[in-house]
């Protein structure tokens, strides 16, 4: 029953004296996947995605019935990174930034336009891995492995298809029997929370936070290694998040899988991500461990994204440092000589002429952090 509070008004919980007096605070209960008490985390196994010097490029045409070629807009530009089974990348920054092209690059399954791209020891676009997606053993084995959750559970489920069609679809595409297919689509349900009860419904009967269930199954049921995540709880409600988030952490300690996460929360990719990659304008500017990110931020960029997180607490929000960068992120179709971030760079404003000299016309290259081994940055004057 509704119970008065002091101070705040009436609330139906057993629990609110707890939450009042702060014994129940999120921000001093809840260890990230950083901490040890997370039950999600599990050592790094061997290395399912390797990228190294990723290049996608786009034309910048003109003109409406004969289109020229202007410009070139350089979308993502020397990316790399690993990610191990067990382990959860999250690619941050800015919309714009080079995230998703470099998430799309790797799903294409295709010779990238520059650098290198392995799954699971395989080059993608080598002699004998497939040009195209599931052309030739080698290339089908790549499709099997890498799957993707999207955003928009109800945009990427067919309305017109049952949930046990949308499971078993996967299944028929490589050649599973009608037996082997109703099994699977009844252990991939339990997998995910869900009940037989859901595979006779369509995607318009469900609920948002079902519906993602529903896009995390059929990702799983080809026995992936490694799940692309592009924002999969921004169409959610912070209450379903909850449910989705604690299902993607059992589910990579169960099934041993990797994720690569693209979000703009970063709260949830503190939570859930063992490690993180900062982009801007389609380059890593600093990555490492996500505590390690979180509390000893080395970029200007990592530091003005991370001042920008609210803080539930008046008092706090009130009296920390908010850093605010001017302007936009500018267009990749001119790309500065020297570092991407000069023109809304805080620490350029206040650096010397031979700093500032460097940070004009010379690219920073990725530097380590004494004394830690993952923890990288790309600036001079930091």
């Amino acid at each position: 029953g509704l119970r008065r509070v002091t101070g705040h008004g009436d609330v139906a919980c057993l629990r609110a004296a707890e939450i009042a007096d702060g014994t129940l605070d999120p921000a001093r209960g809840v260890v990230p996947s950083g901490g040890e008490a997370d039950p999600g985390r599990v050592a790094g196994g061997d290395v399912v995605l390797r990228v190294e010097d990723l290049v996608k490029t786009f034309p910048v045409t003109k003109g409406a019935f004969l289109k020229r070629r202007v410009g070139t807009l350089h979308a993502v530009n020397g990316v790399g990174f690993e990610l191990r089974a067990g382990e959860t990348l999250g690619l941050v920054g800015e919309s714009g930034s080079g995230k998703t092209t470099t998430l799309m690059e790797i799903l294409r399954l295709r010779r990238p336009e520059g650098g290198r791209i392995e799954v699971g020891g395989i080059e993608v676009g080598a002699a004998g891995a497939g040009v195209a997606a599931g052309s030739g053993g080698r290339g089908r084995t790549l499709r099997h492995d890498v799957q993707i959750v999207m955003q928009d559970p109800m945009g990427a489920l067919d309305p017109r298809l049952t949930v046990h069609q949308l499971l078993a679809e996967p299944l028929r595409a490589v050649g599973s029997d009608r037996d082997a297919v109703r099994s699977r689509v009844h252990e991939l349900l339990s997998l995910v929370g869900l009940g037989p009860a859901v595979s006779d419904r369509f995607p318009a009967a469900l609920s948002g936070g079902q519906r993602q269930r529903i896009g995390i199954a059929r990702a799983l049921a080809t026995d992936p290694k490694l799940l692309a995540l592009d924002e999969p709880l921004s169409a959610l409600d912070v209450s379903v998040q909850a449910g989705v988030i604690n299902l993607l952490g059992r589910l990579k300690r169960e099934l041993g899988l990797a994720y690569l996460m693209v979000a703009h929360d970063l709260a949830v990719v503190r939570y859930i991500c063992d490690r993180i990659a900062v982009m801007y304008l389609g380059h890593i500017v600093e990555s490492g461990d996500t505590e390690t990110l979180f509390s000893d931020p080395k970029h200007p960029y990592t530091r003005a994204l991370l001042s920008a997180i609210p803080i539930p607490d008046p008092e706090r929000e009130r009296t920390r440092e908010r850093i605010v960068l001017d302007g936009e992120q500018p267009s990749a179709t001119v790309l500065p000589r020297g570092c991407v971030f000069v023109d809304r760079c805080p620490l350029y404003r206040t650096a010397d002429d031979e700093v500032r000299e460097r940070c004009r016309t010379e690219r920073p290259a990725s530097r380590p952090v004494p004394g830690q081994r993952t923890h990288a940055y790309a600036c001079h004057a930091a």
